[in-house]
């Protein structure tokens, strides 16, 4: 079964990290406007990944800065291809630091779509010394193409093509223009799953799954219980919104005894085990439609 949903609720980061944990295998889609990006699992472990005709650990840094688009996981797709041999965590934590990069960056650049326009240095005294990369992004930079077109162009990432500009923006030796036009998304044909954020326990800290200082985050500092905790919370929410029921008793009950489980030192079963015990509360209170629902939502933890 597929998962899909909204790169507006949750970032590639977090979503590669809900089905990593589970060990799957299978295929990210990911769909802006007229582009896609597409990254391949091996048994949880991200193994390649290509935007346009960026490939590797460039089209993750790349696909991490989306924050608007669709997803959708596609179980049991593999790729020959294997351009990644880092680990999920060190590669996640370096796409969540570009993010924090980029941030700075969108001072002066406010997006990849964004169209660099050299400005004249009339009456300007002394040389212009660029590096080697600045003068390979000035070649083709004509008014026209936007940071995107010119990343493609030079076969490298946005997001180094960005970096590169923004020392010569601070140099007052180019200008950012808007973009000329964005293409508008296609419409969707299926309601995205929804991410609300995830609120608290009383008495414990659990991270939201929506931010990049979650479970990839948690996981880097070797807390797999913590990730498991975020899984379970997630879990529990979309029973909730199954069963029509926020706060139910007979969906809490089994969902506290799976935190107790994890602190106890169990493992991925206790999430599994919540979802066959949830899917069963949800059909005896809202049928087997509804169960089945939120069994198709939770195939990829399975």
């Amino acid at each position: 079964m597929s998962f899909q949903g909204s790169l507006n609720e949750l970032p590639l980061s977090d979503i590669v990290q809900l089905v990593a944990v589970s060990g799957k295998t299978g295929m990210f889609s990911m769909t802006r406007a007229s582009e896609k990006g597409y990254v391949y699992l091996q048994n949880g472990q991200i193994t390649h990944a290509k935007l346009g005709e960026v490939e590797g650990e460039d089209a993750i840094y790349a696909l991490a800065l989306w924050n608007q688009g669709t997803f959708q996981f596609s179980p049991g797709v593999d790729s020959e291809a294997r351009t990644i041999s880092r680990s999920n965590t060190n590669l996640l934590l370096e796409a969540a630091r570009r993010s924090d990069e980029w941030k700075i960056l969108s001072r002066k650049i406010p997006g990849t779509d964004s169209i660099p326009v050299l400005v004249s240095r009339e009456g300007a005294n002394g040389p212009v010394t660029l590096t080697p990369l600045e003068w390979r992004v000035v070649t083709k930079a004509d008014g026209q193409r936007s940071i995107e077109e010119i990343a493609r162009a030079l076969k490298t990432s946005a997001f180094d093509v960005a970096k590169t500009l923004y020392g010569l923006v601070t140099a007052e030796l180019v200008e950012i223009s808007k973009p000329r036009w964005v293409a508008p998304a296609a419409p969707e044909t299926h309601a995205p799953v929804s991410a609300p954020p995830i609120p608290p326990l009383t008495g414990q800290s659990i991270a939201n799954v929506s931010t990049h200082s979650g479970a990839f985050q948690a996981l880097s500092k070797g807390d797999e219980k913590r990730s498991l905790q975020i899984l379970c919370t997630k879990v529990k929410q979309e029973a909730e919104a199954a069963a029509g029921a926020p706060g139910e008793a007979t969906i809490d009950r089994p969902y506290r005894t799976a935190l107790q489980e994890l602190d106890r030192g169990r493992g991925l079963e206790v999430v599994r085990d919540l979802i066959r015990t949830l899917e069963e509360t949800i059909e005896r209170l809202r049928g087997p439609g509804a169960a089945r629902g939120f069994r198709v939502k939770m195939n990829p933890l399975l």
